[in-house]
């Protein structure tokens, strides 16, 4: 390891050191992340490809294999291209308005005994985290056919390392040690070391490939393998999606860096985007023409930019007999049968309100073709896909081929269920989020919550459907040793700001009438849904956060913390120091205060030397509105 910081120089030149014939090492641009890759014979097998990772000299991860079914041994390294990239771009949206792209790569073009064929181990080191993929170049003779059904990769991690397990994609998360899993763990996966770091191991690209999750064999410890859903088939040239290992000192850091994710996708495939508009949504409970009516006008009295007709409006969604293209509303969800999406439709773009619909896998697999051009032609914004199929090649490939065709029609897309992203939505944008997370519609405890930040939420936006009115009426229905894990109205405001997502739905159990004039309800109906910045600025997994994003010259502040009440430091030097703002908060006063919600608003004039003592209830939060004046 001495050997390898002795020569850092070299890495703004090269890129990768060379350590001798059979060992390179890829550096992150800093210089505090390193994966060295060589090649080792073993009592089992000779050329066995492997590699670790360490950051600052501290073991992420120590040496585990690399390659799969077919790839597994025997190996010769024999070239290492490297090159260096450092650029921005800016998305169609986001977190901030711009993305730093900038890493070390290195190419590894592999050879193996008795194989006229080439694989290339392609390795990014950036500042954030270690990204590695496997590549089958075209073979001279062409006509490659790849039959991968097994990755090899593991992930050897040090002694007494601890993980956020969830074993799919909308469980709560388990702190569990990696050994005796009981089942499979999602992505990403974050993990504690004993020697203080943080790191998540992440899957990035997963666009034409099966889904890859991880598992611990029984009778094993601290080591994690891959477990791909099925068995992919294709033809060379291909690339096989990005594996990827976040790194951090922090668990905040871990969430600041989830850029890479998208970073590590192709640029934005779509030529005009200035249709791709994002924005908070509410959902239609009651499926009648004249309710739907009154939500477009509580949408366009509270600044919601889009309503939605959910499941039921087409029929029964799980029967094969219902018709996505025209209206017949699921006796189930609604007596009334006589919603007309299209007049919807047309009175809410008189009132500068956009409208979505749901459509269930089973429909769109069968109708997709059809419905396009026709909800195209109805001025529908977005589809919000429904119980899609996840995990294998064949459903993988279709659901992306999806979204390109709903690109092509100028409609947005909202996946729903176990989909968890792996940064598609930078090449095409018109995916705005997705589900995949133990959502508000189940009513999280601040636990659940505030872990979610530090997990979930390291891949890509999650539609978390946030919830407000209907909590005291299910309290009413829970038993009394449950009946304290609702959140307070403080922390589901919190909510909003803290999970990110593009298309953020509001008021999810509520009609117009469950609100009453509450003032603090001026904070969603001034919310932003992309941001020009965002600032992590404090957290503990299961424990708290409290974030920062920023929209023009206006900043909102969210913070939450878990079940145990808490007393937070919090410091406005995040804000400019040049000026002056008036923050406008939104805090859980208790019974002092003579509302439903009980949410108490003042207003304080602040600084970037300002400072002050947040004092949160269990289960509590608050939110800021800060503007300079």
């Amino acid at each position: 390891m001495k050997k390898i910081i002795g020569l850092l120089a070299l890495l703004s030149v090269f890129g990768t050191i060379h350590i001798d014939a059979k060992e390179y090492s890829v550096i992150s641009p800093d210089g505090n992340l390193s994966m060295r890759v060589w090649t080792e014979d073993t009592a089992n097998d000779k050329g066995m490809l492997t590699y670790d990772i360490s950051y600052k000299g501290k073991e992420v991860i120590l040496p585990s294999v690399l390659g799969m079914n077919g790839w597994d041994n025997r190996f010769t390294i024999e070239d290492a291209k490297t090159s260096s990239v450092d650029e921005t771009w800016k998305p169609v949206y986001g977190e901030r308005s711009t993305i730093r792209d900038h890493y070390n790569q290195t190419i590894f073009v592999l050879g193996k005994e008795g194989y006229g064929s080439k694989l290339n181990l392609i390795v990014r080191a950036y500042d954030e985290g270690i990204a590695f993929r496997y590549y089958f170049p075209e073979h001279a003779g062409g006509g490659d056919y790849l039959g991968l059904d097994s990755e090899k990769t593991t992930f050897n991690v040090p002694a007494d390392t601890y993980c956020w397990f969830m074993p799919y994609a909308q469980a709560k998360a388990q702190y569990l040690p990696i050994k005796d899993w009981p089942g499979e763990a999602e992505r990403p996966l974050t993990m504690k070391l004993a020697n203080g770091l943080y790191a998540a191991l992440a899957e990035a690209e997963m666009v034409n490939f099966s889904r890859t999750k991880f598992k611990v064999n029984k009778g094993e410890e601290n080591i994690i393998r891959c477990s791909m859903y099925d068995r992919v088939e294709d033809t060379a040239p291909f690339a096989m999606p990005w594996r990827v290992v976040m790194v951090a000192e922090k668990p905040t850091q871990l969430l600041a860096n989830n850029d890479i994710i998208l970073n590590l996708n192709e640029p934005c495939a779509i030529e005009n985007t200035d249709w791709i508009k994002p924005g908070t949504i509410i959902r239609i409970t009651s499926l009648t023409t004249d309710d739907a009516k009154k939500v477009v006008d509580f949408a366009a009295e509270h600044n919601i930019d889009y309503v939605h007709f959910d499941a039921g409006w087409y029929g029964a969604e799980t029967k094969i007999a219902s018709d996505p293209t025209k209206c017949n509303v699921d006796p189930a969800r609604c007596p009334v049968n006589d919603l007309n999406v299209e007049e919807v439709v047309k009175y809410a773009k008189s009132k500068g309100v956009g409208v979505w619909v749901y459509v269930n896998q089973r429909a769109l697999a069968k109708y997709l073709d059809e419905i396009l051009p026709l909800y195209q032609s109805w001025g529908i914004a977005g589809i919000k896909f429904g119980f899609v199929h996840v995990g294998n090649h064949r459903w993988t490939t279709w659901l992306h081929e999806a979204v390109a065709k709903c690109a092509k029609y100028n409609l947005m897309v909202d996946i729903h269920d176990e989909y968890r992203p792996t940064g598609f939505s930078r090449t095409y944008p018109n995916l705005l989020t997705q589900e995949g997370v133990h959502g508000n519609e189940e009513f999280p405890d601040g636990n659940t919550n505030t872990t979610l930040p530090f997990t979930r939420f390291l891949c890509g936006p999650a539609d978390c459907t946030v919830c407000y009115f209907h909590r005291k009426e299910l309290k009413k229905s829970l038993p009394l040793n449950a009946r304290s894990l609702l959140n307070t109205s403080g922390h589901q405001l919190a909510t909003s700001v803290v999970f990110y997502s593009p298309l953020q739905f509001l008021y999810w159990y509520d009609k117009p009438e469950d609100a009453q004039g509450e003032p603090e309800l001026e904070f969603f109906d001034q919310l932003p849904t992309v941001w020009d910045d965002t600032k992590i600025l404090d957290g503990g997994i299961g424990e708290f956060i409290t974030v920062a994003r920023r929209s023009g010259n206006k900043w909102f502040v969210g913070c939450m913390t878990n079940n145990d009440a808490r007393t937070i430091d919090f410091s406005f030097d995040f804000l400019d120091p040049a000026k002056k703002y008036e923050a406008t908060l939104y805090t859980d006063g208790g019974e002092a205060v003579k509302t439903r919600t009980h949410v108490k608003i003042e207003k304080k004039k602040v600084s970037n030397e300002s400072k002050m003592q947040l004092d949160l209830l269990p289960r509590g939060g608050c939110v800021m509105i800060i503007n300079e004046i």
